[in-house]
């Protein structure tokens, strides 16, 4: 049997230990999805590979426009005569190469944030797992407490849409006709 004084910090220590867990508990629950609209990770990570997407768009758009201008280049080579014409000719094509080389940017950018992404859906299920040691109606009330309130402004503010989301431009052409666009600008 315990001693009184014992009990009394075996009391405590299970008061602090449960606090404890249930501030985890909170901030677990709020990391949790409250509704298919807003899904922490998921939406990180789609936003992630959309911008390795967009890079090596970008990139690629890049490549075919400077071997567009090599290939002019090198036409060009044989029509030009004098020494300071093929100077800056040959200048011209360090340059390109300089180009090149800069846009290798992609692949390294692309498996960096891919290593990132992973270590987002290891956290993810992590935290899927220990969020499945609760009822899904107590991670709600819990969450309630600790999810913050978005202003109008923050609301209105999405920044860039992955591709099939956001508004189109068709849409917004809908809302303005050309006298509404020229008295803005008028």
């Amino acid at each position: 049997m315990l001693k009184e004084p014992d009990a009394d910090v075996l009391k405590r220590e299970f008061v602090r230990l449960f606090g404890h867990i249930q501030k985890i508990r909170q901030e677990l629950a709020a990391l949790g999805p409250a509704s298919a609209d807003e899904d922490h990770f998921g939406g990180m990570a789609d936003q992630l590979d959309a911008i390795v997407e967009a890079t090596e768009e970008a990139t690629n758009t890049i490549m075919g426009a400077m071997e567009s201008m090599e290939n002019n280049l090198s036409s060009l080579k044989g029509m030009v005569a004098g020494e300071e014409a093929h100077r800056l000719v040959a200048g011209t094509e360090d340059e390109i190469g300089k180009v090149y080389e800069a846009c290798s940017f992609q692949d390294i950018t692309g498996q960096r944030i891919t290593k990132v992404v992973k270590s987002m859906k290891f956290i993810e299920e992590r935290i899927t797992s220990m969020l499945g040691m609760w009822r899904a109606d107590e991670l709600k009330q819990v969450a309630g407490d600790v999810k913050k309130e978005l202003t109008e402004e923050q609301k209105l503010l999405n920044g860039p849409q992955l591709k099939g989301q956001g508004i189109k431009q068709d849409d917004v052409d809908k809302l303005f006709s050309q006298d509404d666009i020229d008295k803005l600008f008028g």
